[in-house]
């Protein structure tokens, strides 16, 4: 803004001749202006006191105010330190009217008042710390260090904390402050003196700030913030902080870290700093176990305050009362507590911003954002007008009615009018934040115990997840309402079972006992699941963080996609820097969308076949973003990859495009050296060697088991030679394998393959050499007389394991799998399914239309139950212990009624597609001779 301030609204003068009294100590101003300093100074004694005081300078401020603002900020920037006291008190008093008037004037909206008094803080901070860092540096106090460190303080850390932090300073706040030492900036032998120095430091800047003196005080300082400030001195060790942190951390110090900023001294290693605490103040997981510990805090203040009982004005509490300031703020911070590990949108400082990004993302309605964002601007303004009185750092309305009037003159509104306000918006506040602090208890009526099985419930403190003090209390509230909705279930005592089953496995419960009080609705999915599927709850048992998915609010749309799962992880792996850090995530992640597979194909919402390719695509993406994390790790060890580098290439169903739950990943990695003998690294290897150790550091990559359990089993026997054979295969070696030693079989198999990830033209050059090698004419009769081996081979190693394996066995999936690729490897088909391969068959007259039709129909069958025997038990299913809901699931995923006629409809598939396979390699294979 530039010319003179806007007026847009004047405050009332309480004592009118006060105010008259200040207007004529100021000339050179406009009747506007006038009225704005008469008012002013009518109503806050303080306010008469600066405009008196600063008379010369302010009619030009008024003139000017953003040139007047910049030229306070350059100023005491400027100062020589044996002026630094007066000079920054000077700044202070001019900052303290500038900004009261440009707000009482409408002229400044709230942010640009609040971000004014935090920048000006920060620089009175930066200089006078600077300043005793540089007069110790004279005195030879701080080992190692010269004028020149002088401009980074040192070392010296100073985090601006709460409303500082946010840039939300109010007009007579006190600068909460953390500072910390960068200890790496000397030498070990050196860390006493230098700490020692830099507690001096922090405390002589801090008096220069906050002593008073006959030109007033600058900020008073309050460094509690600390950690254990009872015991730790006001400057430490940044590594001593973390630890602290990382062992000992509460939740109310994650909240405070999430405004924390570094705002003066070495700014570089105060982020530095804030970055490693990342996982502290940011959990993986959807933290609602916060949502308790904020509860706990606000009880605590209204206790040690006196800030609950009803609500009354007079004396009300702006900030830690009913409907205050912070009721908004713990309700936005607590909100980015529970989310913001999981979404770093949510990680804003500002408690507008704050509440903005969330009613972005779902998790405030906007309505109720709009709501808090109007009432904690209008709360703002009325604090300042308290605070502008007599500058006093309070935050309660004047007991007084003379007190309230004053404040009400600063507003330009009358007491009736600023209490009828201040009622309804406190009113209004307090019942938006409540009700997520402490959610009413359920209407519903209560669930008597005794209609369940004691001895189950009995049981249940003695589980894990129950032990701790903590998670019990919050599963006894909880519990009532997993029982009503037991009850409600088809079977309860069955339901009952698979609840105990869950909970037996349940490793902790804190965390997902506090999602499910937060999120009732979620306990109906939890009883479908567990009363359903015992492969999908024993996940849930091991992985609970799995349910954080579905709070997000996308857990029930279409599939994405392979292309837009890819780039979601390989974007988010990107932004991590650590490689164990990268595969944690990868295994969260994966787990996510795992689960979210599961329970879509659970609920009906695919089917089979879809599950099967969304399991595959998924699998394929995890593939492609964590091999450059493999590649780049790899090379900074060895160097980058020689030649072209690697490819993978999926195998079996991950190359068909269709898994399912359970299945592990068939792969061989291929790799082009070009004319590259050796590696070019800090340690280099020979060629061979250097993709061999990088192959199995992909595996490890996918199935070593980590803190967040592992990703895929990996196979790699389907490379040439198979175990014999060395584990990463050169392109060259591929291709002459593949042309004149594979057996059929692998010729067979590489109908199915399909480039995964890796560099694009090797994978390119893949793709090409494998449809050109499929179109080369077959020997017919030595591939239907393998084939006809191999099936009796399969037939013998594998027997059915009865009626509902749906995979081993004549005319059951592999068998059909190995028509299909029969079909495509003797008409030279490219695609890669089975369906595909089958009018292959058709193609090279093994099949009939209608034949290759009936095996089509029956490998649907048989994949339906197939895929949805593993979601239900993890292997093959014994009908007569899946329970009700299991055979509910069953039917439906497959088309029928009941268990019996798909029982029936599965007896009479094997058969006839047996008999079509049978006659179909036999008569083949004697054509063929």
């Amino acid at each position: 803004m530039t010319g003179p301030l806007t007026i847009q609204r004047v405050p009332r003068a309480f004592d009118a001749a006060l105010g008259e009294e200040a207007l004529n100590a100021v000339s050179d101003i406009t009747p506007e202006q006038g009225e704005l300093i008469a008012g002013a100074a009518g109503s806050s004694p303080y306010l008469k006191g600066l405009i008196e005081r600063e008379r010369e300078w302010l009619p030009q401020a008024l003139q000017q105010p953003d040139q007047a603002l910049a030229d306070v900020m350059a100023a005491a920037k400027a100062l020589p330190p044996d002026q630094l006291k007066p000079g920054l008190r000077q700044a202070k008093r001019q900052m303290a009217l500038l900004t009261a008037l440009a707000d009482l004037a409408g002229a400044w909206p709230l942010e640009k008042v609040t971000a004014a008094l935090t920048d000006f803080g920060a620089l009175a901070a930066d200089v006078a710390a600077k300043a005793e860092i540089a007069a110790l540096i004279r005195r030879g106090k701080l080992p190692g260090m010269g004028p020149d460190d002088v401009e980074t303080a040192a070392g010296m850390i100073i985090l601006a904390m709460g409303k500082m932090g946010a840039h939300e300073l109010n007009y007579s706040s006190d600068i909460d402050l953390i500072v910390l030492f960068d200890e790496t900036r000397f030498d070990p032998d050196d860390f006493y003196d230098a700490r020692h120095g830099m507690v001096r430091a922090t405390r002589n800047f801090c008096a220069t700030l906050s002593d008073k003196t006959a030109d007033g005080y600058v900020f008073r300082t309050d460094l509690r913030l600390r950690p254990d400030p009872a015991v730790t001195p006001v400057c430490m060790a940044a590594e001593a902080a973390e630890r602290y942190y990382e062992s000992l951390g509460r939740t109310w110090e994650r909240a405070a870290y999430i405004k924390a900023r570094p705002c003066a001294g070495d700014l570089a290693a105060g982020q530095r700093f804030l970055d490693t605490l990342r996982p502290f103040v940011w959990r993986r997981h959807l933290d609602f176990a916060a949502i308790q510990d904020a509860h706990d805090m606000r009880l605590r203040i209204r206790e040690n305050k006196g800030t609950g009982g009803t609500l009354a004005i007079p004396g009300h509490d702006m900030k830690l009362g009913q409907g205050g300031i912070r009721e908004i703020e713990f309700f936005t911070q607590t909100r980015q507590l529970i989310a913001g590990g999981r979404d770093p949108d949510l990680r804003v400082r500002g408690t507008v911003p704050g509440l903005a990004a969330l009613a972005q993302k779902g998790w405030v309605p906007q309505e109720v954002a709009d709501k808090l964002t109007d009432h904690y601007r209008a709360h703002r303004e009325v604090e300042h007008r308290i605070q502008m009185v007599h500058d006093s750092q309070t935050h309660k309305v004047p007991q007084s009615q003379d007190g309230i009037d004053r404040v009400a003159c600063l507003m330009g509104i009358d007491s009736a009018e600023l209490a009828a306000d201040l009622t309804c918006r406190l009113t209004e506040v307090h019942e938006l934040t409540e009700g997520f602090f402490a959610p009413g208890s359920s209407t519903q009526a209560p669930v008597k115990e005794a209609e369940f099985d004691q001895n189950v419930l009995a049981r249940w403190p003695t589980y894990p997840a129950l032990r701790s003090q903590r998670g019990a209390r919050i599963f006894e509230r909880l519990k009532p309402e997993l029982l009503s909705r037991l009850s409600k279930t088809a079977k309860p005592d069955e339901a009952l079972q698979a609840l105990d089953g869950f909970l037996s496995g349940l490793p902790a419960g804190v965390q997902l006992f506090s999602l499910f009080e937060a999120n009732p609705h979620l306990i109906d999915l939890l009883v479908d699941i567990v009363g359903t599927s015992h492969a999908l709850a024993g996940h849930l048992s091991r992985n609970a963080a799995v349910f954080d998915a579905v709070i997000g609010g996308s857990f029930f749309d279409d599939w994405p996609g392979q292309a837009a799962l890819q780039a979601e992880l390989s974007q988010a792996l990107e932004q991590e820097a650590d490689y164990e850090t990268q595969l944690d995530y990868a295994r969260r992640w994966c787990k996510e969308w795992h689960f979210r597979i599961g329970v879509h194909h659970l609920r009906g919402l695919i089917d089979g076949a879809q599950a099967g390719q969304q399991y595959s695509e998924l699998a394929t993406a995890v593939i492609a973003a964590i091999l450059p994390c493999v590649v780049e790790q790899f090379a900074k060890k060895h160097g980058p990859a020689p030649g072209r580098g690697a490819a993978v290439l999926g195998m079996g169903s991950i190359g068909a495009g269709r898994i399912n739950s359970q299945s592990d990943l068939d792969m061989i990695v291929i790799y082009d050296p070009q004319d590259q003998d050796m590696s070019d690294g800090p340690r280099p290897l020979a060629t061979r060697t250097y993709y061999a150790r990088f192959t199995q550091a992909l595996i490890t990559a996918l199935s070593a088991p980590m803190s967040q359990g592992r990703l895929y089993e990996v196979d790699m026997r389907l490379r040439p030679s198979g175990n014999q054979g060395p584990v990463a295969t050169s392109w060259a070696s591929f291709t002459n394998y593949q042309q004149n030693e594979a057996w059929v079989w692998e010729h067979l198999a590489l109908t199915r393959a399909r480039v995964v990830a890796g560099v694009a033209g090797l994978a390119h050059d893949i793709e090409s050499f494998r449809a050109d090698f499929l179109k080369q004419p077959d020997d017919r009769e030595k591939v239907l007389r393998e084939v006809a081996e191999m099936r009796a081979r399969l037939a013998a190693a594998k027997a059915p394991a009865g009626i509902w394996d749906a995979k081993n066995g004549p005319g059951r999936m592999m068998d059909i799998e190995l028509a299909a690729e029969t079909g495509a490897l003797l008409s030279g088909v490219a695609q890669r399914d089975v369906k595909s391969g089958l009018d292959g068959a058709v193609v090279a007259g093994l099949l009939g239309v209608a034949q290759a039709q009936t095996l089509k129909d029956c490998y649907d069958l048989c994949w339906s139950v197939q895929c949805a025997a593993r979601l239900l038990s993890g292997k093959v299913i014994e009908a007569d212990k899946i329970g009700d809901a299991g055979a509910a699931f069953l039917c439906r995923a497959t088309g029928f009624e009941q268990v019996e006629q798909l029982q029936a409809a599965l007896q009479e598939s094997y058969t006839t597609a047996a008999g079509i396979i049978g006659s179909v390699i036999k008569e083949g294979k004697n054509a063929a001779q």
